[in-house]
């Protein structure tokens, strides 16, 4: 079963934000993010654009994969 992420292998955590650079999660939805059901993972892939640039990250070049 395949599972989007939003993942695009830049795994770094921002001291600041405590949000990935790469991606925009904080290391809590990392960890359950193969737990979450469809619906949640949809939601928090809506917020995550808009969380780096409050945040000051430049979002990374690339495009969600399917793992």
């Amino acid at each position: 079963m395949s599972k989007e992420t939003p993942c695009v292998a830049v795994c770094m955590i921002d001291p600041k934000t405590r949000l990935c650079f790469g991606c925009g999660r904080t290391l809590p939805e990392i960890a359950r993010w193969h737990a979450m059901a469809s619906a949640e993972r949809l939601a928090v892939m809506a917020l995550l654009s808009a969380r780096m640039s409050q945040a000051g990250l430049a979002p990374i070049a690339g495009s969600p994969k399917r793992i």
